[in-house]
């Protein structure tokens, strides 16, 4: 499942592991959307509310509503485990960190998007993995009814149990659009949740190194 020598250290070297093929299969889904249900479902709360779903600007709502559902929850139909099973050996056992990594979700609460940036970094243990494959993580957990924290805690335990590392970190930062349009309507708010695991739960010079690698230059 692993690859080894001199290819897979000079792909390392050059930073060409970002863009390896994403050729591994998906595990198998569970059943497709409803989309026909959610359809009658838009309808009832657009009748509930007391517009007319008949009518000419909302009719095709409902359609379009059930596409977007589909597309925003497809993370349920897919395992991001898998992007993690394709690893690359190296005595590498500095630090790796992607940041400013992009992705929106659904808060499972008031359903409604949260949008922001991941910031993932690890101590490899014999492991590395292709960059973009950190970044597929993050879009399949986040492509779900999610809450930040969860959503955190489940990227960090994935990298942890999938390539054993030393010790993973992520942050993650996002606007709540159920705090800025709804409720207290502070538009401006961000919440930032991290999951320190390994050596960066219990080296403090570790965490303050990835910490200050994700902020240090932040004006």
């Amino acid at each position: 499942m692993s690859n080894s020598g001199p290819a897979a250290s000079d792909a390392f070297e050059h930073g060409s592991l970002a863009g390896e093929l994403d050729d591994q299969p998906l595990a198998a889904a569970p059943p497709e959307v409803d989309l026909p249900r959610i359809e009658r479902a838009v309808r009832e709360i657009l009748a509930a509310v007391g517009e007319d779903p008949d009518r000419e600007g909302l009719r095709e709502t409902p359609a379009r509503v059930a596409r977007m559902y589909r597309e925003l929850f497809s993370g349920l139909r897919t395992d991001p485990r898998v992007h993690l099973q394709k690893f690359f050996t190296e005595k590498y056992d500095e630090m790796v960190l992607v940041k400013d990594i992009a992705f929106n979700s659904m808060c499972e609460h008031h359903m409604l998007p949260f949008i922001g940036k991941a910031h993932i970094g690890y101590i490899p243990n014999g492991r590395v993995v292709g960059l973009s494959k950190l970044a597929r993580v993050v879009e399949e957990v986040s492509h779900r009814p999610q809450v930040q924290e969860r959503m955190t805690e489940q990227i960090a335990n994935l990298l942890l149990e999938e390539l054993r590392v030393k010790g993973v970190a992520v942050v993650i930062e996002a606007s709540h659009s159920c705090m800025a349009i709804r409720g207290v309507r502070k538009p401006e708010s961000i919440c930032v949740t991290s999951a320190m695991k390994g050596t960066f739960r219990s080296n403090l010079s570790s965490r303050s190194e990835v910490m200050n690698l994700i902020y240090g230059h932040s004006k």
